[in-house]
């Protein structure tokens, strides 16, 4: 098998790669970022040249990303050579390109309702998959702990740990629409309060419409793509309404674990984003993906994954590394996590911040029991979601 990889800063490369090596799968990975535009003639020539050159003489079996790209995927189509991409971030408005139908693509997505809405739609391009986790390379590193961790051992405990974006920058998406009427910020607001009570179901787009979505396109107009199907209640619930709705969550959930316990508790924030208005928990600061935040998911008594509401039912990237490292995951409700794991037995879901509250404070209290569903939730990753797996499965639908 020889794989062109084409890739840009992405969670998850360093372990394709283990996985690719440990299968005798011979690759080249090609560092750009001009594959995230919809149309790159710049890139169209950095394709071609890669593309032609293969690896020892032959030619690639298929190219392999990181999320999905137009571009990528109108070059395999006129090589006539299988594209997978594999999608961990939401929302990814590319999905909703035209060239998503283009016969080379295999696309593998995390969020089955996503998966269902665009089958439903008659896209056979697009396939469900939970992410993968390497837990080999976790193992090696929980027993071979670094100096810079054994230096800085008491930043990585936690009793109660979140690691994640607080989405409450100053220029963020949602204040762009501070010029709208009183109105339409009334609308905003109860309709995004009304969602946060919801979880599995998301219903924003559909209650954008009339005066308030014209009172939005006026203030902050956003267009869509001429090569695309996406609208603008898509654009204005996935990227303006639904981060905002993560910032208060997040806002709320940890304000009420420092109130409750954070006297008591060691309750920890890693985050690139300052917190000055959160009482009773430590902005510990943004952390690295590959070399320290295993440790905080292992090293953690209770690791919280909460959900952006633009992912519908799908499992995060977080809430797998958490069980993948050895660590307690609990998470709000999201509908994909009953396909492969048992609640209360596997990891821990809440229903509202009251049962979060509640259930931070039993688990804290029961370690043997916490510590068992911690193993379960791991096991159960480490036999049916790692990269083995996933690749072995993705190999499978592509070439058989």
């Amino acid at each position: 098998m020889n794989i062109l990889i084409f890739e840009y800063h992405n969670f998850g490369i360093e372990d394709v790669k283990e996985c690719f090596e440990k299968n005798g799968y011979l690759y080249k990975v090609v560092e750009t970022d001009l594959f995230r535009n919809r149309v790159s003639a710049e890139f169209d020539s950095i394709f071609e040249q890669n593309y032609d050159d293969g690896i020892d003489g032959k030619q690639y079996d298929c190219v392999f990303t990181f999320n999905y790209s137009p571009v990528i995927s109108n070059n395999c189509k006129k090589r006539n050579v299988p594209y997978i991409a594999l999608v961990y971030d939401s929302p990814q408005v590319l999905l909703y390109s035209y060239t998503i139908i283009n016969p080379c693509n295999y696309v593998f997505i995390f969020d089955k309702t996503q998966y269902m809405e665009l089958k439903k739609e008659g896209i056979n391009t697009v396939y469900y998959m939970p992410l993968p986790v390497n837990t080999d390379r976790m193992k090696r590193m929980l027993d071979d702990i670094s100096d810079e961790v054994k230096r800085y051992n008491n930043r990585y405990k936690s009793d109660i740990a979140f690691v994640g974006s607080m989405y409450n920058e100053k220029h963020n998406l949602f204040e762009r629409l501070s010029g709208v009427n009183d109105f339409t910020k009334g609308y905003l607001d109860a309709v995004m309060n009304a969602q946060r009570k919801v979880y599995g179901y998301f219903f924003l787009e559909q209650l954008l419409k009339g005066e308030v979505l014209n009172d939005m396109l006026k203030n902050y107009p956003v267009e869509t793509s001429r090569d695309g199907v996406e609208t603008v209640q898509y654009l204005y619930a996935d990227y303006f309404l639904a981060r905002k709705m993560a910032a208060d969550d997040r806002k709320e959930i940890l304000g009420r674990l420092g109130k409750e316990y954070g006297r008591e508790y060691a309750i920890n924030l890693y985050t690139p984003n300052e917190t000055p208005d959160i009482a009773g928990v430590n902005n510990c600061g943004a952390v690295d993906y590959y070399h320290v935040m295993p440790y905080i998911f292992r090293n953690s008594r209770i690791n919280l994954n909460i959900t952006l509401r633009s992912i519908k039912s799908g499992m995060p990237l977080r809430a797998m590394d958490i069980m993948g490292a050895g660590g307690l995951l609990m998470s709000n409700y999201q509908e994909d996590f009953y396909d492969w794991f048992v609640p209360c037995e596997d990891m821990v879901m809440y229903e509202s911040v009251d049962d979060l509250v509640s259930k931070c404070r039993y688990y804290l209290k029961h370690d043997s029991e916490r510590q068992q569903i911690a193993r379960n939730g791991y096991e159960k990753i480490e036999q049916n979601h790692t990269y083995d797996v996933r690749f072995k499965e993705i190999f499978n639908t592509v070439f058989n």
